[in-house]
């Protein structure tokens, strides 16, 4: 036998219930920078909404994106608003009015044919804007629309406040909604997120690198870079791209934090994918092991394996095999037999009753009318001491160092004897093609009852046990 290194064994971890002080003030500004990608994320396709109801968060972060408002709809906007600031004098500047309104209805017409909303991706937008207008004044033309709106005798003869009012309030917020955005020398939208989002990467870098180091010092067998692949998920809190994949490392850190219990949300949420792949997974490993040995047994692997025993690798001092074995005997002879001693006693009587009716000498005692009997007195007489004498025998030998001896020698000449007679060509082709098919037998049988298991019934059957288990 080769001895292995007696110092690998099985090692145990203490599992803390308290969690340090940085490990929850780490799981909190993972929340916050996480709530802040959120933001970021969501600005310019909720801009609109942010602009209605919180403006001042749009005058803040707008620069960070790189938006400024768009020269051709602001310019719109300011002559809007000079016309509304010229009509609503004592005694408008009639020559200042009728030049504004002309000067809106050349900027209609530009913009509808140059559309400045494309550069933000508000077509949308760009199209209720001329929708709106059409169905105000009843035309399919969105160009004659604006330049009728625009027209002094429109707005005197359809009430000059109701119809500003009605740009106010319909058109004005949907021309606000649109800007102009930078991009860089790569091509790119300009995006300084990165401004809040690097002190967040430092700390979780940092974080990283020290949980990193602390398990390859924990734990001997584990290098820095071992430790880093088991706190894989980790790298995204750092990555400055896929910031929304970061929900996993923060999902991870609140729960073992202690500060959001998610054992039941991850059980709810893997239980169909996870069994599911149990359920593939078992079919996988079952059909690999069974093929395995199936090709093992037909290319003879498993009669080398029996014939030529190679060097038995064992990690003590201790021959499992011969201690099982003795075990067994023990029980066996000191256990079982007595139990059965009953039953030796009457096959031992049957059998030798049938062998003494068979022979002659038997059939000759049967026609003597006194000595009839005896080969039945004969027999039962001795059964009863073939049995108590084997048991004794057997109970007394083998405490019996030399007896023992004698039981070890005969199982290495039963071994010796079946492996010269497994030897015989015909012999091993026969059991090779009777284990193989009956390989495959099980192989078939095996799929055919999992095709009528549910793999969802044999999750719910685990956590039950589960829930038993942790009542107890």
């Amino acid at each position: 036998m080769v001895q292995l290194n007696p110092g690998i064994h099985r090692t145990t971890s203490k599992s803390s219930h308290q969690v340090s002080w940085w490990a929850k003030l780490v799981a909190i500004l993972a929340v916050i920078n996480y709530l802040l990608v959120l933001f970021d994320i969501s600005y310019i396709p909720w801009r609109d909404l942010y602009l209605r109801e919180v403006p001042s968060i749009v005058a803040f972060y707008d620069p960070f994106k790189g938006i400024e408002p768009h020269r051709v709809t602001e310019k719109y906007l300011k002559t809007v608003d000079e016309l509304e600031q010229q009509l609503h004098q004592v005694e408008p500047p009639v020559d200042r009015v009728n030049l504004l309104l002309e000067s809106l209805r050349n900027q209609s017409v530009t913009m509808i044919d140059e559309n400045p909303f494309s550069v933000a991706s508000k077509l949308g937008t760009f199209a209720k804007i001329k929708k709106r207008i059409r169905q105000h004044l009843n035309t399919e033309s969105s160009k004659e629309a604006f330049k009728k709106f625009w027209s002094s005798e429109y707005l005197a003869s359809n009430g000059l406040d109701a119809e500003l009012d009605f740009f106010d309030k319909q058109i004005r917020p949907l021309f606000q909604s649109n800007y102009f955005r930078h991009v860089d020398d790569n091509g790119h939208f300009v995006d300084k997120f990165w401004w809040f989002d690097i002190w967040f990467t430092v700390i979780f870098g940092i974080d990283f690198l020290t949980r990193s180091f602390l398990i390859s010092t924990q734990h001997p067998g584990i290098n820095w870079l071992d430790a880093m692949l088991r706190r894989w998920y980790d790298v995204l809190l750092i990555l400055p791209f896929w910031r929304w994949l970061r929900i996993v490392p923060v999902t991870v850190r609140l729960h073992q934090a202690r500060l959001v219990n998610l054992e039941r949300v991850f059980v709810h949420i893997t239980y169909g994918p996870v069994a599911y792949i149990a359920d593939k997974v078992s079919k996988i490993i079952a059909v690999r092991f069974i093929n395995n040995v199936q090709d093992a047994i037909q290319k003879g692997k498993v009669t080398n394996f029996i014939l030529k025993p190679r060097k038995y690798l064992t990690v003590n001092n201790i021959n499992e095999e011969q201690v099982i074995i003795d075990r067994l005997l023990q029980l066996l002879i000191y256990k079982v037999l007595p139990q059965v001693q009953p039953d030796v006693e009457v096959l031992l009587h049957h059998s030798i009753e049938v062998a003494f009716k068979e022979s002659s000498v038997y059939q000759n005692f049967q026609k003597l009318p006194v000595l009839g009997n005896m080969p039945i007195q004969a027999t039962e007489q001795l059964v009863n001491n073939l049995a108590q004498t084997a048991v004794k025998v057997l109970t007394s030998s083998y405490s019996d160092t030399k007896s023992r001896e004698i039981f070890y020698r005969l199982r290495e000449d039963f071994n010796a004897a079946l492996s010269r007679e497994l030897q015989n060509e015909h012999t091993l082709s026969e059991i090779q093609s009777l284990l193989s098919d009956w390989l495959e037998e099980v192989k078939l049988n095996y799929f055919q009852g999992l095709a009528d298991i549910d793999p969802q019934v044999t999750l719910a059957e685990v956590e039950e046990l589960q829930e038993k288990i942790g009542r107890n």
